[in-house]
């Protein structure tokens, strides 16, 4: 395990969806001992650490993310020395091990909510959350108009222990996942504990889910909603051209609050006093502009904060300048890497998206009734936007199945579907289960080789079976051998600990840059997006394209190129 005390500033980590990932014993759902008898896969890949989406008990109203004990492993996916045994051999493999931290909301199945329900108003245990009484007569209607992320209103009213209509209790996710008060001190010291329990079991790091959510306006007001620039393609791409003049954040009462950098900065106190190398932070925060996305990783709060910015950026030349200098200069003005990435369990693969016109696709979901990607080309724009990424400095983050090129699945039954998005939109959004399939291993074996049985959670598209891991490992020109190439330069090179410049004079439909590693390696960096190919410098030694070459070493359309410069 490479022992630099700021590995995290150029590591490449990849993200498992453990029930997604591999499953041990046949039932259908991933598990740890799955994860662990696949790492040495991942060595090969060439990755730095992995980050485990959650494992906590719970009643998986939003696949874990609705948390009923902190400190222990569902037993759907094993038990917590399964656990232990995953960090250890991760660890024996050089691999480090970041795991998902959910403080934003608990699942009201957890200790704390119960006990919650069974008091009084104004108790202490209600403190923890967020209750309050009702407007109108007899409080019938909810405190205010604040609106749930996955539809329909942010709140729900309790009966209370009497039987009587009670309070109300904030939820900005499901009904199931209150959220937790962050003014209460004991939310606060508990959750520095369950930081140290996971550190003191040897894992490297955190990834904050909802990182920019939990601190709310004091007095809760009302507020609408505007139209936000990154829930259209079409306008995200207006507000990455426009950097000259940023947006401000659009300030709601319950997102983004100034106290969220308080506990920041006392947790990551936390992991500063478990030495070298770091244990490091890193916030999912969708906030904007970049400047204020910044803030999360000052040099007393979060290491890395992800790079949405560029997740959401259009397949067009001069949006992706844009959002590589507009994130470069927010972060250098802290002093923190950037951290890219193109895909996770959230949003739409970028195998799918990118298969799509830009500005034609919403992030949220692709069903058999809407109008389908072109796969080739969706696949062709998604091998040259990672080639691309991997050259960029900083930190980067995979999603598992990307390095196989996976598209989405685009024709799930509605009735396999399970996302709280899905259900609670009463079908409006179809929600996330699409990037959340099960892993092909082997094309030939039943599920894919995802498990001993047939049975999957989520039904696999036929198709996934050419994308299998065996039918690409070690064949030339595959997307999973493409990745692999990349993953061995960019080390080799050391371009993620490098500086970046822009290269001028290409056409306006190219991106042209030059990165030069620490140690002196410069090399050139040109995407072309148009139609048009793009001739390479007298001289230039290629070292890897995301696409075959044309004629002369021409770059043609969709493709991307790292070449050493004559």
């Amino acid at each position: 395990m490479d022992r630099d005390p700021a590995w995290w500033r150029s590591a490449v980590s990849y993200q498992i969806y453990p029930r997604s990932w591999a499953d041990s014993d046949g039932d259908g759902l991933g598990d740890l001992p799955g994860i662990t008898a696949r790492l040495e896969y991942l060595c090969e890949l060439g990755v730095d650490a992995i980050w485990l989406s959650p494992f906590y008990p719970s009643p998986q109203a939003d696949a874990g993310y609705d948390v009923a004990d902190y400190r222990d492993v569902d037993p759907r996916f094993g038990t917590l020395a399964d656990s232990d045994a995953l960090v250890a051999r991760a660890h024996a493999l050089g691999l480090r091990v970041i795991v998902d931290l959910v403080p934003n909301h608990s699942s009201d199945e957890h200790p704390w909510f119960r006990a919650a329900l069974a008091a009084a108003p104004g108790s202490p245990e209600r403190e923890r959350y967020y209750f309050r009484p009702g407007r109108g007569p007899g409080g019938t209607r909810p405190p205010n108009n604040w609106e749930s992320v996955f539809g329909g209103p942010a709140w729900t009213r309790v009966t209370e222990p009497d039987g009587r209509p009670g309070q109300w209790y904030l939820h900005l996710f499901d009904v199931k996942q209150p959220d937790f008060n962050w003014a209460s001190p004991e939310v606060r010291a508990e959750f520095e504990s369950v930081l140290r329990f996971w550190l003191d079991r040897g894992v490297d790091g955190f990834r904050v889910d909802v990182a920019h959510g939990l601190v709310k306006q004091p007095g809760l007001p009302d507020w609408t909603r505007p139209t936000d620039p990154l829930d259209d393609a079409e306008e995200a791409a207006a507000h990455v051209r426009d950097r000259a003049a940023p947006v401000p954040t659009h300030h709601s009462p319950c997102w983004d609050q100034d106290g969220v950098h308080e506990i920041y900065r006392s947790w990551r106190a936390v992991c500063d006093s478990y030495g070298t190398p770091a244990r490091i932070l890193c916030a999912e925060a969708w906030v904007e502009p970049p400047e204020r996305a910044a803030r999360y990783t000052r040099p007393d709060e979060m290491h890395q904060a992800f790079n949405f910015d560029f997740l959401l950026a259009p397949w067009i030349a001069a949006d992706l300048v844009a959002v590589i200098r507009a994130s470069l200069a927010a972060t250098d003005a802290v002093g923190a890497p950037a951290t890219w990435v193109l895909s996770n369990h959230d949003v739409v693969r970028h195998a799918t998206r990118l298969g799509y016109a830009p500005g034609t696709r919403r992030r949220n979901g692709i069903g058999a009734g809407d109008p389908q990607p072109d796969r080739a080309l969706g696949l062709r724009r998604a091998r040259a936007a990672t080639t691309l990424m991997l050259a960029l400095p900083g930190g980067a983050y995979l999603y598992q199945g990307e390095e196989l090129g996976l598209p989405e699945s685009t024709a799930m039954p509605d009735s396999s579907r399970q996302d709280p998005t899905y259900l609670r939109s009463g079908g409006a959004e179809l929600g996330r289960d699409g990037c959340r399939v099960p892993m092909p291993w082997l094309r030939d074996a039943p599920g894919f080789g995802f498990g001993p049985s047939a049975h999957t959670w989520l039904p696999q598209p036929e198709v996934y079976g050419d994308y299998a891991v065996d039918q690409q490992l070690r064949v030339a020109g595959s997307t999973l051998e493409l990745y692999r190439t990349l993953l061995r330069l960019r080390r080799e090179l050391g371009l993620g600990r490098g500086s970046l410049a822009l290269v001028e004079g290409y056409a306006a439909h190219v991106v042209a840059l030059e990165s030069t590693g620490p140690e002196g390696a410069r090399v050139l960096v040109v995407a072309n997006l148009g139609a048009d190919p793009v001739r390479l410098p007298e001289g230039a030694a290629v070292l890897v394209a995301s696409g075959p070459l044309g004629p002369g070493g021409a770059v043609p359309t969709d493709t991307t190129v790292w070449a050493r410069w004559p």
